[in-house]
């Protein structure tokens, strides 16, 4: 049994996490911590996981960490690479999905998250875990940076067309329209109820903090610098609890038949579903599951692609992507503890 702790788990990254792991028939839940819900019991925080989780939030200076075969980060970013260091050096893997170790320019880090980082040298050892991408590396990895939610849902929908160079990388959009949960658990006025509901609006316009985790895993792809990818990215609020919908445009360069691309690339992925030609993937078709899927368009015959990428924020996007990577980092089926079917309605 695989011995996992998880740090900051009162969060919905964090409760989701816990409600996979508890599902899972190869882990044990060993720790879980919150400085302020420390001695409480899970399940009264979370009614939910009531007879199946028992653990109680510790402390972090003195939940059993070290005992762990792994340790999930669940926090906001700056903290795992505060504390990544003293468990590696014992022996532990960690997942972390937070910010702290996706991108590798330090300097770039440093002015998108407005921090000094406290361990560059892990930033260039840590594995970006996009499993469709460096699935090998993850496999041998003891550091995974698990990769954001819209960069997640961005890059799959993205990928075989960069890979195959058939598409001009100085134009590319990104709109993508997010959940509430996608804010974290926390009080803030613009997403309580009465201000998220019934409204729709973009954000951070100017510049988000997952562009250059996408430029830069876009670059990868087309082995380009990432001054090289010319992408434009705009999120967006929407009045639902779970999901990510991103549309993404892309000019034709090569002729190529883009549907048998994509599902080419992505026919030995499991958790990566290429629809039929015409199809609309829904937000909903995903809600709960560790599921991207994906469909082709090209309006009107004429030289734009459009390619919708869906995914559940909480899961594909955060969670269940960070179990798809233990299982890789402990050579267990990818598919452990993921088989859950998507929630409808």
């Amino acid at each position: 049994m695989i011995k996992a702790g998880i740090v900051g788990g009162t969060g919905y990254t964090g409760v989701e996490l816990l409600r996979l792991l508890a599902q899972h028939s190869g882990v044990e839940l060993t720790a879980i911590t919150s400085r302020g819900e420390a001695g409480t019991a899970v399940a009264d925080l979370f009614p939910s996981l009531r007879g199946v989780v028992d653990l109680k939030f510790g402390d972090p200076k003195d939940a059993p960490l070290h005992d762990c075969d792994i340790v999930f980060f669940a926090t906001p970013n700056g903290i795992a690479m505060q504390q990544a260091s003293s468990l590696l050096d014992a022996g532990v893997k960690v997942i972390d999905l937070a910010a702290d170790f996706r991108i590798k320019n330090v300097a770039e880090w440093e002015q998108w998250y407005g921090m000094s980082h406290a361990s560059p040298l892990l930033v260039a050892e840590a594995v970006y875990g996009l499993p469709e991408v460096n699935r090998e590396q993850i496999r041998t990895a003891r550091l995974v940076a698990n990769p954001g939610c819209y960069p997640t849902a961005t890059q799959l929908g993205f990928l075989p067309l960069v890979e195959a160079g058939c598409i001009d990388l100085d134009h590319l959009i990104a709109d993508a329209k997010s959940g509430v949960s996608g804010a974290g658990r926390k009080a803030e006025t613009s997403i309580l109820f009465s201000e998220a509901a019934d409204n729709f609006k973009a954000y951070g316009v100017p510049g988000h903090r997952h562009l250059p985790e996408i430029k830069q895993g876009l670059a990868r792809a087309a082995d380009k610098e990432i001054s090289q990818i010319g992408l434009t990215f705009v999120p967006h609020l929407t009045p639902m609890i779970r999901g990510i919908h991103a549309t993404l445009y892309a000019r034709i360069t090569r002729e190529v038949d883009f549907q048998a691309l994509f599902e080419q690339r992505y026919a030995a992925e499991p958790f990566v579903d290429v629809l039929p030609q015409k199809s609309h993937p829904e937000t909903r078709s995903v809600r709960a599951a560790n599921f991207c899927r994906i469909a082709v368009h090209r309006p009107q015959g004429g030289d734009t692609l459009v390619v919708l990428s869906v995914i559940d924020n909480l899961v594909k996007g955060a969670a269940g992507q960070a179990v798809q990577n233990m299982n890789l980092m402990f050579d267990l089926d990818e598919c452990s503890g993921l088989s859950q079917v998507p929630v409808l309605p």
